[in-house]
């Protein structure tokens, strides 16, 4: 017997009162009978018509975008981008709010996952509730900040360089982006065609004058030759082993934070916030207060940011082990830290590597890990080294409280949390976790 086809309920429309924001960048609402809705371009507190975007009568939730508002939160502003709005762009969540209500938005969020995933109140996680601006962020009513120093384009049909749409594949072409950083914007990618190509990154660093783009052809595409506003190394995406590869220039950037240059190749992870990589460099030497001679472990270490700071910190009689799983990463920050002899980095993935380094103890530890967390068997490994503190480094607040929870298993409690706003305009916000263990 086949199943009975699914009605969609997409394109329905219904008048809803705006619930609270949930992790996700978007608010809760409900229908009169009381069905679930994830809605976009809203605001707590409002009244909004919301049109359907996803889901059919057996969905457990709908998404919705806000359509028409009926009675406006006091934190609404006008959009200052143009591709901002239901059906566009869908790289920014909150341009619709004033800056300080984003940051208070973030922070409801961080709360209502530290209570759910974690059981802790703020107070319980050290935490002031609070969501500082980054450094120079803060700019006037109807300007954004131009943070964004790495951006991915996508390309239409036609070769217009855009970004997606909400969870979608579609491209909005774009001809700036308000949020991309003057070294992004400067290199004209809106402004030229891209036949046969399906993305285009480019990243401008920070404290050099070093400018990429990385471009991804489409299956059988061949590369156009690339003259752009400024010079730009080039680099491609492989078709068959989709491995970034030279094409010409520079196969690295040379990144500058914490008093040290740092290259980071092949379109390697780094900090896309002009002062991320510094703001979170002092926030964790600030909770570890390292010592000298001390014993330091860097996992999820990346081209060696935090390691290199430790290093410096624990001085020659110390000591600091740095994991990181990605090849290119780890011959970076080999290069990067070449000068601290007292730093070892170990390719692998940290749940396999560090059990077989043979450490047993550790004074201090920075886990930076992907956006998934760390993960019980790591935190259960990091929590029987003994360190005196340990800096947990999250770009996600659901990860983050999901490993805290895994910590407090392990001995371990929040000493201080802090949350930075890295990411403006959009849902994403990046927080600090000094943890010790339980007296």
């Amino acid at each position: 017997m086949q199943n009975a086809p699914q009605s969609s309920l997409v394109g329905e429309e219904y008048e809803v009162e705006v619930g609270p924001v949930a992790h996700g960048g978007h608010c809760i609402a409900r229908t009169e009978s009381g069905r679930v809705l994830f809605v976009r371009h809203a605001l707590p507190g409002e009244r909004v018509v919301v049109k359907v975007t996803e889901g059919e009568e057996s969905s457990r939730f709908l998404r919705a975008d806000a359509v028409r508002v009926i009675e406006a939160s006091k934190d609404r502003v006008e959009a200052p981008c143009p591709y901002a709005g239901p059906g566009k762009c869908g790289g920014c969540d909150w341009q619709h709010a004033k800056p300080g209500a984003q940051r208070r938005l973030k922070g409801e969020v961080i709360a209502e996952q530290l209570r759910r995933l974690a059981g802790l109140t703020p107070e319980e996680a050290g935490w002031d509730g609070t969501v500082a601006p980054a450094p120079g962020d803060k700019v006037p009513a109807g300007e954004v900040p131009q943070w964004r120093t790495r951006v991915q384009y996508a390309v239409d049909e036609q070769g217009r360089a855009g970004l997606r749409r909400h969870r979608s594949h579609e491209v909005e072409a774009i001809d700036h982006c308000m949020i991309a950083a003057p070294g992004v914007s400067e290199l004209g990618v809106e402004k030229r065609t891209w036949p046969q190509i399906a993305s285009v990154e480019a990243i401008a660093a920070v404290g050099s004058q070093d400018r990429q783009v990385i471009l991804t052809p489409r299956p059988g595409g061949r590369l156009p030759i690339v003259e752009l506003d400024k010079p730009v190394s080039v680099l491609r995406i492989g078709e068959k082993d989709k491995a970034v590869h030279r094409v010409h220039g520079r196969p690295f950037v040379r990144e500058r934070a914490a008093d040290r240059t740092w290259r980071v190749g092949m379109g390697g992870f780094w900090q896309v916030h002009p002062k991320a990589a510094d703001v979170l460099v002092e926030a964790v030497m600030q909770g570890l207060m390292p010592r000298k001679g001390e014993m330091a472990l860097d996992l999820y270490c990346g081209v060696g940011l935090f390691a290199g700071a430790l290093a410096e910190r624990v001085g020659e009689k110390g000591a600091v082990l740095g994991i990181e799983s990605g090849k290119q990463a780890v011959e970076d920050a080999r290069h990067n830290l070449q000068d601290l002899p007292r730093v070892r980095i170990e390719q692998g993935k940290v749940e396999q590597v560090l059990p077989r380094t043979g450490i047993t103890e550790a004074d201090i530890v920075v886990l930076d890990p992907p956006r998934a967390g760390a993960g019980k068997k790591t935190v259960e490994y990091v929590s029987g080294l003994g360190a005196r503190r340990i800096a947990y480094v999250a770009c996600d607040p659901a990860a983050l409280a999901r490993d805290l929870a895994y910590f407090r298993e392990g001995g371990y409690k929040p000493r201080t949390l802090r949350a930075f706003d890295l990411f403006p305009m959009t849902h994403h916000v990046e927080c600090v976790a000094i943890l010790e263990p339980v007296k």
